[in-house]
């Protein structure tokens, strides 16, 4: 799962999913392989753990570190938490093979939009390609969305990437409906929205799984 931005609702989107994959009767697991910002524990991580736990039991087993292998206390991209250091991507291998051992699924949340640099090489929008994964993109509904998810949109396709686009409407996007619904609708004939249509994406994910 990636999105537009940062603070765009990834974290609450996967634990929308989370509950709308176990009611298909799947055991969900969770994945975060970086997260920054964190001082005594990662606090998205442990979100996600904690929802997934609650519907997925066998995931005690596990501990935070094994569901968000690599934290930095800097909340800032990932190469400048980490100093421009170099990241071995094949440090999420083991952990998340510990999670997929207990999971149908496993939900793999990245951090910021695609296009966040994870060291000097490498970058968010190289994870779905490295994990083997179909990308839930989560875009906002404010002005501007328009430019933001075709922007973000277009990057999935011209790499190739199977995705599914979501919008994350919250209360106070009171002009979405006027002020870009009705683009996007001619754009992409609908839209999902997550408030409203979680199970859809849930079931149009594990068919682009599938396919």
């Amino acid at each position: 799962m990636t999105a537009t931005n940062t603070n765009v609702g990834k974290t609450y989107t996967s634990k929308q999913l989370i509950k709308a994959l176990f009611a298909l009767g799947l055991r969900v697991g969770v994945f975060k392989p970086i997260e920054t910002g964190v001082e005594n524990f990662p606090l998205d991580g442990k979100e996600l753990f904690d929802t997934a736990c609650r519907y997925n039991p066998a995931l005690h087993s596990l501990s935070i570190n094994d569901i968000v292998p690599l934290q930095f206390p800097l909340p800032a991209a990932p190469f400048v938490a980490n100093q421009g250091e170099s990241v071995d991507l094949s440090v999420f291998d083991a952990p998340l093979a510990k999670i997929e051992a207990l999971c149908d699924v496993v939900i793999i949340e990245g951090a910021g939009g695609l296009f966040v640099p994870i060291d000097k090489q490498t970058m968010m929008i190289d994870f779905p390609r490295y994990f083997n994964a179909v990308t839930l993109l989560v875009t906002h509904c404010n002005l501007g969305c328009i430019n933001d998810t075709l922007l973000s949109a277009k990057a999935l396709s011209d790499n190739d990437y199977r995705f599914i686009l979501g919008f994350n409407c919250r209360a106070d996007d009171e002009t979405f409906e006027k002020t870009s619904l009705p683009y996007l609708n001619h754009r992409f004939g609908s839209i999902y929205r997550i408030d409203h249509d979680i199970d859809v994406i849930a079931k149009a994910l594990l068919d682009t799984i599938s396919t």
